[in-house]
């Protein structure tokens, strides 16, 4: 039973919210998949986790919490993807109401991150070209959250110093 909705917050903010060391769990949130990525406790490297088919909120917000619990982490980085003018289309909307469901079940921050910011849509184009179109939906949603998680863990290591 969780006491209170966890906090969400801008990438940017969140450094007050976590504690100085924990892993955080990257998501690439798809209308088909989630793609999973976790740091080291550290927070200096993001890797490749799984990618979860998805199928109800209830059964996909379990998987997530059963892997942020199995890795002993700090909180969630869910990315965020603005259109290139910084409006939210629906996509950017879907991934706010799925962080809001998400909180009423977790007491973990969880930490929006600007996919513009990172090279996640250069990424996405390069490894559609280069893999295989049976493995691409998987790999691509995996590493879109290698690379959102990667580009956070860089801007909270740069808030640090």
């Amino acid at each position: 039973s969780v006491a209170m909705p966890a906090v969400i917050i801008e990438v940017g903010d969140a450094a007050p919210h976590l504690p100085p060391r924990g892993a955080l769990l990257g998501l690439d949130i798809g209308t088909k998949t989630i793609g999973v990525a976790t740091s080291d406790a550290d927070r200096r490297l993001a890797t490749g986790v799984e990618t979860i088919a998805r199928e109800t909120f209830t059964l996909d917000a379990k998987r997530l919490l059963a892997l942020a619990a199995e890795r002993r982490c700090a909180g969630f980085v869910l990315g965020l993807p603005r259109n290139m003018d910084g409006s939210e289309g629906p996509r950017a909307q879907s991934v706010r109401a799925f962080a809001r469901n998400l909180a009423k079940l977790t007491d973990l921050p969880i930490a929006l991150w600007d996919e513009r910011l990172s090279t996640v849509a250069v990424e996405r184009e390069l490894i559609a070209a280069d893999v295989s179109r049976k493995k691409r939906a998987a790999v691509i949603d995996q590493h879109a959250a290698i690379f959102i998680l990667q580009g956070a863990l860089d801007r909270l290591a740069h808030q640090k110093k």
